[in-house]
C-alpha cells in the first residue's frame, strides 16, 4: 500500500510541476495528490483500527477454555 501512496504523489509532483503558475501547481497538488490520498489512509486506517478494536474487545475478556483449572 506504502508503495502505490509514494508512487502516486510522485505523478501528482510531476504534475504539479508541468503547470504554467504557482496557484495551478498547488490546486493540483492538493486536487489529485494530497486530499484524495488523504481520504484513502483514513478509510484504509479505519478499518484496522476497527479490527484492532475489536482484538482489543476480545482480549479483555479472561481466556475460559480451559475452566476445569479454575475449578
Amino acid at each position: 500500500m506504502h508503495i502505490v501512496i509514494i508512487a502516486w504523489l510522485y505523478v501528482v509532483l510531476l504534475m504539479a510541476l508541468a503547470e504554467s503558475s504557482l496557484a495551478m501547481a498547488l490546486l493540483t497538488l492538493f486536487g489529485y495528490g494530497l486530499l484524495p490520498l488523504a481520504g484513502l489512509v483514513w478509510i484504509v486506517g479505519w478499518s484496522r483500527r476497527r479490527r484492532s478494536g475489536a482484538v482489543h474487545e476480545l482480549s479483555d475478556e479472561p481466556d475460559r477454555s480451559n475452566a476445569e483449572h479454575d475449578q
